[in-house]
């Protein structure tokens, strides 16, 4: 099983250590692809008109003007500078050392900078969504459609991969579809359903806990992760076609 997140766009910085390693990132095919999007970043946070060119508002100009010194600033786990909603949700630090252990091993967090690294790699905190285009890079979803197909194509065999992620971020990869289940959230009252965001992310952070933390071995089909997630939700699974994945639904009640 793997666990497929986005990254939160709130990132809590490192104090102080030493700056990421190019060849410490899980992937390491990436890494060209990764440095033409950091150059670029790094030449758009410099201009005189970067929060707009990057789409954030003015009380993000200290993270965006970090952006142009990614390469020194400090750098820790992934688990760590991801924040927000759903991580706090996951609660990695609250989790024994054999349950980090596993979500160590099974998340893997798709990104507009990085393309996709592990939980565990270590990353500065910077400021960039999936849905933004730079100069010589284009649309980051665009771009990373393909080089992810290359790079996740063998980590996926034999997965059952659990999507998690929004729908900017799925955009930048689409995993085989008969071994994908994409996690849904409903709020459902009087037997009316409705998409629910904030609670969505909140809910989606529990399920990956839950399935990293609860006894038994690790759902390895649709079937199994719909009976997993019914061990504490109501859920529904809606079976996939040919080119559409699985769709697992969480329904809240009011």
């Amino acid at each position: 099983m793997l666990i497929l997140l986005p990254p939160s766009e709130g990132k809590t910085p490192a104090v102080k250590g030493p700056a990421f390693e190019w060849e410490s990132l899980s992937f390491p095919e990436l890494n060209p692809y990764r440095a033409k999007v950091l150059e670029s970043l790094g030449t758009v946070s410099a201009h005189e008109d970067a929060l707009a060119l990057l789409g954030v508002g003015a009380s993000l100009k200290d993270d965006v003007e970090r952006n142009t010194r990614l390469h020194a600033e400090p750098a820790a786990p992934a688990h760590q500078v991801y924040s927000g909603v759903l991580y706090d949700a996951l609660g990695f630090k609250s989790m024994t050392p054999a349950q980090r252990r596993k979500a160590t091993e099974t998340i893997l967090v798709v990104s507009a900078l990085w393309g996709v690294i592990g939980f565990g790699d270590q990353v500065p905190a910077y400021r960039l969504s999936m849905g933004t285009a730079l100069p010589d890079v284009g649309r980051l979803a665009s771009f990373w459609k393909p080089n992810l197909n290359a790079a996740l194509a063998k980590r996926a065999e034999g997965e059952l991969l659990v999507d998690c992620r929004s729908s900017t971020y799925a955009a930048a990869w689409a995993p085989p579809a008969a071994q994908t289940v994409t996690v849904n959230v409903f709020n459902e009252t009087n037997g009316k359903r409705t998409v629910v965001s904030h609670f969505a992310k909140h809910t989606r952070g529990e399920f990956a806990r839950h399935l990293l933390t609860r006894r038994g071995k690790a759902p390895a089909t649709p079937d199994q992760l719909l009976k997993a997630a019914k061990e504490v939700w109501a859920a529904e699974l809606v079976p996939g076609m040919a080119r559409k994945p699985h769709a697992l639904n969480i329904i809240l009640g009011s």
